[in-house]
């Protein structure tokens, strides 16, 4: 009761008086009430969600205090010297190479930051399973890598806690865990009756129990002190778990666990019986270590299939999937049920059965830094490996919970003292390799390879989810993170057993993904298990060998590498045996996985290098070679056949597993082994033997025969060549590849470094990819050392990014230098490397054009000839093939054939038998007593040659050869048999002499023979024979007969013959050639250099030699070589002329064509060449000629645009608020980086126009308030065209075709977009451009000598003339529609401004911002003045003139009414009225307070056109008046009232003197006077003036200030008159600007010396100049409704803007990615998944975040609209790259920031250092002021809103 009572009470108040009675000496009452108050509150049978029981933990917890004061309190006594925070997959942490002991090290963002890691190698990487940080932690990284919090070991000076701080956490938390491991108990239901659904909802109940858990643990030290004694308390667990007897609930809830339990070991209760009982029958002498891991029936054989086959499974399959545990591993955890002793193990056991929920795992990590905890969490978590993976075999989420999985052991195992630990007190090594191997044995299937029925090796299955999913891969990284530990692996390679058992889970792989090639139909389903099977074989096979391997590496380890060589030699025999394999490889079958023979030729190596081992001692007999030879050959001759396309019908996965298995990645765990293991085997077995296997391999026995026709029983003819190649270029490669016979690991890094840069420039990371490194990255050759930098440095020069005019952007690259190319270019790693064969090409490609380049060669060179490295003494065996006389027989008639144009032969092959010649000169044999054995006479072919060195058989000369050849062959002889006896007694000779030659009799003889020698017994002797007949082609084909031919040649006279022939001169080589030759420039040539360097070093090396071929020469050559006369020699060598005639012909075409690109490329692009100007610039010649003419791209007709048909420009209309983003100062605004930091907006350009404009629509009246001001700042419309014209009605025939056009494009052709037929730029609407006017063009352009005040009365009669009404037609038509598009372009805000939208003074006041907003700009592209002249990349997008002829139409249906036509103003005096009343109407606005240009615009746009010259410059006059007064007066403000009083007294003086109107000082003095009357604008506060002007003002300061005040004015107009009357702007200097513009427009007759031009003598006024000045003045000051701040802001206008700037960048990304990654958004306070930044304003917005949608835009977007009229430049914060969005499209333009090399790091997946690269900045800033996103990219898709 009395809990019941305390339930109800005070929740503070009972946990004080708890703690108190706790704290007294006899504290039993104390501790019976806490109890029963827990039974109440702790009560596993009400609901979880129910959080009362939380609130009463964390009260009594407390004891009383708030639980924020007691975390705080507990962390003061924090004694942690490791920082341990833990993160979730996608967290950026940072990875230290320098500081790592472990490659697993890894740090949080805070640790690193704080620590030094300066000049270290380091990235920063998304975490994938999540993590924790090792700071601190000595045994994973070097101390001096510690922040500065950890570096200090806080420990020592922490008080030590006072005992009832924490007294009421020990008494109340084992409680609390109790209680959620019922819950966890009570919600599980095994998974084949649940969802994963309901475990979900368990989990989420229980959120806040495991979050308060969580923040338990980040209390730091002393509460994961109290914490591990809970958990790992054997007492308590006995005490709490089981539950009171009386308690029902609890002995249910405790049963249910037990069931849980059941079935927790490897082997599941029912299988235990039947395990037994096997036992006891199958193998006694097993001992009891001996355990049945699945029952005896394969899984490959389901029971139900037929007798016979289960029996069969059940003999052999069953036999050998008894795997059996070494007999010491007595310990039954891995196969029983698990049994808990604590709290800790069962939480694991439910962590492990729910899958690994996230905060669990987070909670038992953020207990690792407690050493305790950490010994007995990982002795648990190895209990429980087999548990774990069980339930991950079974899981849906596989993925997720790798991951997790991952997650905890990474943190465990990378630690060697732990690791070493658990392997010899938990069996660590057994529990993996025996959970490995249980996993496998899920999925294994009969092996097909050999002999299909009868075989009994069994592979995994590539197409189990177990492999497809890489569902292996956490148990695999786990065994692979302990096996770097040096004592753990030296643990594992001593243990025999499980060497033993290891063996046999490698050999599950070996022969997997079988492929079968299909001879008759294509596949039709392509599979494509070869990735998992690819993936299987480097992680589960070669990283673990790795592993081994870097822990043998000195002659200490010797033992080891002899017991896994032993080891694998048994099981390749085992395996031999179960695929009943005997001396043939089963025909067109090739499996890419031989790990056996790769664990056994990677040893073999590294025994060798390393450990001085003799490698004698390691190899089998003869016989066992033999064998293994086989497969690894098979691999390489399939290799071919893929390549020759014999597999095309196996489908496109056939060609990928031939790449995947020499690709970077594989290459030295599959290839390289495979090579050296053939290496090894052709060292040791007989040359002839294996010589002649090759060429059976690869199918090309047949064509090697001295006849010109043959039949190929297994290739076709356009085969054969090919593979004559393939089989030429491996032995090739065979003889001469060094990598694991001698070389050093320098000379190999260098040499792949080499032939990577050979094949293309590369980027640095690329290059560091494509370098094979040791696979297991763990292998402490890091890639990224620094001898990879010291060896990239010595081969290769770097090439710094540039960028293309054309926009596509460089990365860093670097390229070979010149002596590479010279010295170290090795074709033959280049083949051997190259995944894809046009890499090979392009290596030559590039060698060649160096070679030509330099002038060392200059026609097609061959491939170089490369020396060697010295081979290791224990493989000298190797050049014994290239002393053999099959070898020497098969060049000879190679050499022939290629001499006698037999078909299929190729320069290639040429090329290949020259190299191995060479080859054969550089390595002679040194021993010469390979004699021993007696000749026996029936060799078929000893008499051939003489012997087996290569230098004497190149002369011995061959006479007759005995061929088979087909009837028709022309070598059969027709005639009848000789007559005479002398003719036939030589005619017998030659058939006793004639030489026959059979590859294949050849090798079974060979065969035969190693077999007697290596088993004497004669039962073994007989071999089946039915492979012989295998070569009986199929078919009836024309009969053999044999023939005897007359050759009379040696292999050196066949060399100088093809001399000739390459050369094709007679007589190439003068007898006295080798004499005079210079043997430097042979290195580098080609056939004929190859011949020649041949033929020099044999005659260096054989005197005999040298004489033989002085006599070859010496003989003057027939003149008509014999082999001319069949005519199909002939047609060869026409063929060939042909051949070549025609590709001179195509490299002409292709240079022609590629010149003429070149010319259309420079008109289309804005590359500045000034000879397109005249072409481009459309103003200047159409008012100069009568009629223009146009040409039509689409129908190519050349004519005038007519009304009826009017001709168009290919225009882009785009909305731009470049022109709103200027602000006032050059410099550009920082991008804030702390909070510290801001952008404010205030001073931009379109914020101060819109602030102006409310202003005045505050006091005066609108319509006139709408002409005193231009909008489009913001969301202006800017139009450019590519300068190519078209027919209107072609245009919509066009846009027809291109709507039925079902290709993706990137446009919407519904939106009107297309691409400018010709050039292809971007556009998306056509301005018609105006007939040419008959009138004559001199008229409205000759200079004129009217008065001032005739002109200004004409000009006011044309604008009285109203605006002709167009005739409706084709044209009109044409300009309303483009006048719709222009308004269809920007969005509605940006359009009205009136207060009553949609009047005619709106739209009158959006047309003419259009024009100015065109001027401006181009104003701007042009450097925002006019002193460059005409020459511009702007001028030739221009398109103002049609433009202006369009907006003037549309203007011209508006009238200025007269009353209120401001020309009057300007230029007439009126009878001042009475002041306004206020009530019936607002005042206009005053002509001070006007925009100057604006009235310019409007006025020349609602005038008659065209307009005449002469009345454009009285209107220029005219304004600039009031635009030189508005100066004065706006000046005039600036000074301080004694100045002001000075300037007006000074200035009346001049007043009356005669040029009063011209003076600066009359007319200052004037206005000063005038605006100091009524309600003056001074009256502002005087003081705020002095503290802005410290200086004085001199006339030359005010001079130069009122010049800039006028310059804008002055700029706009002049290039207005550019483009209306095509008159040329004339480049000047910068302060000569002011006068150059005032000539151009007419203000001064001619220019005065720079530095005396006044802008007042500009001035030409039509009426008494100071009545004027007055009159505008008494509009200011008569506003009586305004204060004199407001009519101050409106007189001081700002003119001068500086060019818009993008935001200016820190030069180190980090500091931006550190700032914004973690910063929550504004908008939803969140922080977004993937932040992006406007590089325009700042501001921070979420790309593609549901959160801040709205109306289903996202905020990428509507940002885009807001701030740029729908262009958006974006900065990816996760992925540095930049997306510009344009209106409905989108495209990624790349990154600013690269690194140390040049290079980007799209999505930071390197996550190395990043540096703003300026060019490229001012790259994407140029394109977004010149508005070229649209023509520059090319990507671009739609975004349908989603970003």
């Amino acid at each position: 009761m009395m809990a019941a009572s305390l339930v109800r009470r005070d929740k503070k108040a009972t946990a004080t008086r708890l703690k108190a009675d706790l704290n007294r000496t006899d504290n039993s009452s104390g501790v019976r009430q806490l109890q029963e108050l827990l039974d109440a509150v702790l009560n596993p049978e009400k609901p979880a969600a129910d959080t009362e029981a939380l609130d009463w933990c964390k009260c009594l917890i407390a004891g009383g205090e708030g639980f924020e004061d007691f975390c705080k309190t507990v962390r003061s006594y924090d004694n942690a010297t490791l920082c341990g925070l833990v993160w979730t997959a996608n967290f950026v942490a940072y990875r230290c190479r320098t500081c790592g002991i472990s490659p697993c090290m890894s740090l949080c963002a805070e640790c690193f930051n704080n620590g030094d890691h300066t000049g270290h190698d380091f990235n920063m990487f998304r975490s994938q399973a999540g993590g924790a940080c090792d700071c601190g932690d000595s045994n994973v990284m070097r101390e001096s890598g510690f922040c500065r919090r950890h570096r200090l070991r806080t420990g020592e000076n922490v008080p030590s806690i006072p005992r009832d701080l924490l007294l009421m956490s020990e008494m109340v938390l084992p409680r609390f865990i109790l209680c959620i491991i019922q819950y966890l108990r009570d919600g599980y239901i095994e998974p084949d009756t649940s969802t994963e659904r309901d475990l979900q909802k368990v989990l989420q109940q229980l959120e806040p129990q495991i979050s308060f858990l969580e923040e338990l643990t980040k209390m730091g030290g002393a509460m994961r002190t109290v914490l591990t004694k809970i958990l790992t308390n054997q007492q308590t667990f006995k005490d709490l778990s089981m539950g009171q007897e009386e308690n029902v609930y609890a002995q249910r809830n405790y049963d249910k666990y037990l069931s849980a339990l059941k079935n927790s070991g490897l082997v599941s209760v029912e299988e235990k019986s039947q395990g037994a009982a096997a036992d006891a029958t199958g193998d006694a002498e097993g001992g009891a270590g001996a355990v049945v891991l699945l029952g005896t029936t394969a899984p490959g054989s389901p029971d139900e299939s037929n007798k016979e086959e289960d029996q069969d499974a059940g003999q052999s399959v069953g036999q050998r999937k008894r795997v059996k545990l070494s007999s010491n591993t007595k310990d039954a955890c891995i196969i029983e049920s698990l049994k808990h002793k604590c709290f800790l193990e069962e939480l694991l056991f439910w962590t492990i059965k729910y899958e690994f929920p996230q905060k669990m795992v987070t909670f038992l990590l953020n207990m690792l830094p407690d050493q305790d905890y950490k010994i007995t969490f990982t002795k648990t978590f190895v209990q429980h490996y087999a548990f774990i993976m069980k339930t991950l075999m079974k899981s849906h989420e596989s993925d997720t919970m790798s991951n997790r999985i991952v997650h905890i052991s990474v943190q465990l195992f990378s630690n060697e003292e732990l690791a070493r630990h658990v392997t010899e007190e938990c069996q660590l090594l057994d529990i993996m390799v025996t959970v490995l191997l249980y996993m496998m044995e899920s999925c294994l299937i009969k092996s097909e390879l050999q002999d299909e029925e009868n075989s009994r090796h069994v592979v995994v299955n590539c197409s189990e989810a177990l492999l497809k999913n890489n569902t292996y891969w956490p148990l695999v990284s786990d065994f692979i993170n302990i096996l770097s530990h040096q004592s753990v692996a030296k643990k594992f390679l001593e243990d025999h057993s499980l060497l033993m058992l290891w063996m046999s889970f490698v050999s599950f792989f070996q022969g997997m993904n079988l492929n079968k090639r299909e001879l008759n139909e294509h596949v039709e389903f392509e599979s494509q298990t070869y990735y998992a099977a690819f993936a299987a074989e480097l992680e589960a096979c070669a990283q673990p060998m790795w592993g081994l391997l870097t822990h043998c590496k000195v002659k200490e380890t010797q033992e080891y590498t002899k017991t896994v060589v032993r080891y694998c030699l048994e099981t390749l025999q085992i395996w031999f045996d179960a695929i009943g394999f005997i001396d043939e490889p089963a025909p067109n079958q090739v499996t890419f996985h031989l790990p056996l023979h790769r664990y056994y030729a990677m040893f073999l190596s590294k025994a060798v290098k390393c450990q001085g081992l003799d490698l004698d001692s390691l190899l089998p007999d003869q016989e066992m070679l033999m064998k293994i030879m086989v497969h690894p050959l098979q691999i390489q001759a399939c290799l071919s056949e893929i390549h020759s396309n014999m597999w095309v019908r196996n489908g496109l996965q056939i060609k990928g597993q031939a790449m995947t298995y020499v690709q970077s990645h594989f290459c030295n765990s599959m290839i390289d082994p495979d090579i050296y293991l053939l290496q090894v085997c052709a060292s040791r077995l007989d040359p002839d033997y294996f010589i002649s296997s090759v060429f059976e391999r690869f199918k090309v026995v047949d064509l090697l025969t001295m006849a010109s026709q043959h039949q190929n029983a297994v290739l076709d003819s356009e085969q054969e060549r090919p593979m004559l190649e393939g089989a030429l270029t491996f032995l090739v490669i065979l003889t001469s590849l060094r990598v694991h016979l001698g070389m050093t690991d320098d000379e190999i890094l260098r040499a792949e470094m080499v032939s990577q840069l050979c094949m293309n420039d590369r980027t640095h990371s690329a290059l560091l990819d494509l370098i094979p490194e040791n696979p297991n990255p763990k292998s402490g050759i890091v890639p990224g050392s620094c001898s990879f930098e010291e060896m990239l440095s010595a081969v290769a020069d770097f090439k710094a990014p540039v960028f293309e005019p054309g926009g596509s952007m460089q990365q860093g690259m670097y390229t070979p230098k010149a002596e590479v190319w010279e010295k170290e270019f090795d074709p033959i790693i280049v083949v051997l490397r190259t995944v894809y064969r046009r890499d090979v090409q392009s290596a030559m490609d590039r060698y060649s054009a160096f070679l030509k380049q330099s002038g060392i060669h200059t026609g097609n060179p061959w491939p170089p000839y490369k020396e060697r490295t010295p081979l290791h003494p224990c493989y000298k065996g190797l050049t014994k093939l290239l002393h053999c006389k099959t070898l020497h027989i098969v060049i000879f008639t190679l050499l022939y054939k290629i001499w006698m144009d037999h078909q299929n032969m190729s320069e290639h092959v040429l090329c290949m038998v020259l190299y191995l010649i060479e080859l054969g000169l550089d390595n002679q044999v040194q021993d010469n007593k390979e004699d021993e054995e007696p000749c026996i006479e029936e060799h078929c072919h000893d008499s051939w040659f003489p012997g087996t060195n290569l230098l004497s058989n190149l002369h011995h000369v061959i006479n007759f050869v005995r061929v088979r050849v087909p009837e028709t062959a022309p070598e059969v002889k027709r005639e009848a048999p000789p007559s005479t006896s002398t003719e036939a007694s030589s005619y017998g000779q030659n058939l006793r002499e004639a030489q026959v030659f059979s590859l294949v009799a050849e090798r079974r003889r060979k065969f035969q023979e190693i077999i007697n020698r290596s088993n004497t017994e004669a039962s073994q002797v007989v071999r089946p024979k039915s492979s012989s007949t295998r070569w009986v082609p199929p078919g009836t084909p024309p009969q053999l007969v044999t023939e005897i031919l007359e050759i009379r040649e040696s292999m050196l006279s066949l060399l100088l013959k093809l001399h000739q022939k390459l050369s094709s001169k007679q007589n190439s080589l003068s007898a006295s050639w080798l004499e005079d030759m210079d043997t430097s420039r042979h290195t580098h040539g080609d056939g004929i250099t190859a011949i020649e360097r041949i033929l020099t070093k044999a005659a260096t090396r054989s005197c005999q030699i040298k004489r033989s071929i002085q006599d070859i020469c010496g003989k003057v050559c027939p003149p008509v070589p014999p082999k001319k006369n069949s005519p199909t020699d002939k047609k060869t060598m026409d063929k060939e002329e042909r051949r070549q005639r025609a590709r001179e012909r195509q490299q002409k075409l292709l240079a022609e064509f590629a010149s003429r690109q070149k010319s259309f490329m420079a008109m289309a692009m804005d590359v500045e060449s000034p000879d397109t100007e005249a072409a481009m610039d459309l103003g200047a010649s159409e008012v100069m000629e009568s009629e223009v003419l146009y040409d039509c791209v689409i129908c190519g007709q050349s004519g005038p645009s007519t009304e009826d048909r009017p001709t168009g420009l290919v225009v882009l209309l785009q909305a731009s608020s470049v022109l709103g983003h200027r602000c006032k100062s050059k410099e550009a605004k920082k991008l804030p980086t702390s909070d510290e930091e801001h952008i404010y907006a205030a001073d931009t350009c379109g914020v101060a126009h819109d602030v102006r404009l409310t202003l005045m629509q505050q006091f005066f009246k609108d319509s006139s308030c709408l002409q005193s001001v231009s909008i489009g700042w913001d969301g202006g419309v800017y139009v450019q065209t590519c300068g190519h014209t078209l027919h209107i009605d072609c245009h919509k025939s066009y846009m027809e075709s291109l709507r039925n056009d079902q290709v993706l494009q990137g446009f919407s052709v519904d939106k009107g977009e297309f691409t400018c037929p010709l050039c292809r730029q971007f556009a998306n609407s056509v301005l018609p451009c105006r007939p040419g006017r008959e009138t004559e063009a001199g008229a409205w352009h000759t200079p004129t000598n009217k008065k001032t005040f005739v002109l200004v009365k004409e000009v006011e009669d044309l604008q009285e003339k109203l605006g002709l009404f167009p005739t409706e037609s084709n044209l009109s038509k044409e300009m309303e529609l483009v006048i719709k598009d222009i308004k269809n372009t920007t969005q509605k805000k940006y359009m009205d401004y009136g207060k009553n939208p949609g009047s005619p003074d709106n739209d009158f006041l959006f047309m003419y911002s259009v024009a100015r907003t065109n001027l401006e700009l181009e104003l701007v592209h042009r450097g925002g003045n006019l002193c460059s002249g005409g020459a511009s990349a702007a001028a030739k997008r221009s398109c103002l003139n049609q433009l202006f002829h369009v907006l003037a139409m549309h203007m011209r249906l508006y009238s200025i009414d007269s009353a209120y036509n401001p020309w009057t103003k300007l230029t007439q005096v009126t009878q001042s009225k009475e002041a306004y009343d206020f009530d019936e109407k607002r005042p206009e606005v005053p002509m001070l307070f006007r925009d100057v240009p604006s009235l310019l615009i409007i006025f020349v746009l609602t005038m008659p056109q065209p307009l005449r010259k002469e009345h454009f410059t009285c209107v220029v006059k005219m304004l600039y008046n009031l635009q030189f007064t508005q100066a004065l007066a706006a000046l005039s403000t600036k000074f301080s009232p004694e100045e002001r009083q000075a300037w007006s007294t000074s200035g009346a003086l001049k007043k009356n003197a005669a040029n009063a109107e011209t003076s600066f000082e009359a007319l200052l003095s004037h206005v000063i006077s005038e605006l100091s009357k009524d309600n003056s604008v001074y009256k502002v506060n005087a003081e705020e003036t002095l503290m802005l002007i410290s200086s004085v003002w001199s006339p030359q300061s005010i001079e130069f200030s009122l010049q800039q005040f006028c310059l804008p004015f002055l700029r706009l107009s002049c290039l207005l008159q550019h483009h209306l009357y095509g008159d040329n702007l004339t480049s000047c200097l910068e302060e000569e600007e002011f006068s150059s513009l005032a000539v151009c427009l007419g203000l001064l007759s001619s220019a005065p010396p720079s530095n005396t031009v006044h802008s007042a003598s500009c001035l030409k006024w039509a009426v008494s100049t100071f009545d004027l000045v007055s009159q505008w003045c008494t509009e200011v000051t008569g506003l009586f409704q305004m204060q004199a701040e407001q009519s101050l802001t409106l007189l001081v206008q700002e003119p001068q803007w500086a060019s818009p700037r993008l935001l200016q960048l820190p030069d180190n990304y980090n500091i931006i990615f550190q700032y914004y990654h973690r910063k929550a958004c504004t908008a939803c306070k969140k922080v977004p998944k993937d932040p992006a930044l406007c590089l325009v304003c700042g501001a921070f917005v979420c790309l593609k975040g549901v959160c801040c949608k709205q109306q289903g835009i996202c905020e990428c977007v509507l940002h885009s609209q807001h701030c740029g009229a729908a262009t958006g430049i974006f900065l990816l914060i996760n992925a540095s790259v930049i997306i510009i969005i344009r209106g409905h499209r989108f495209c990624l333009w790349g990154s600013v920031y690269l690194d140390a090399h040049g290079e980007e790091d799209r999505d930071l997946r390197r996550g190395k250092p990043l540096f703003l690269c300026e060019e490229r900045y001012r790259v994407l800033e140029q394109q977004w002021v010149s508005h070229t996103f649209d023509h520059i990219n090319k990507r671009w898709g739609p975004h349908y809103n989603g970003l």
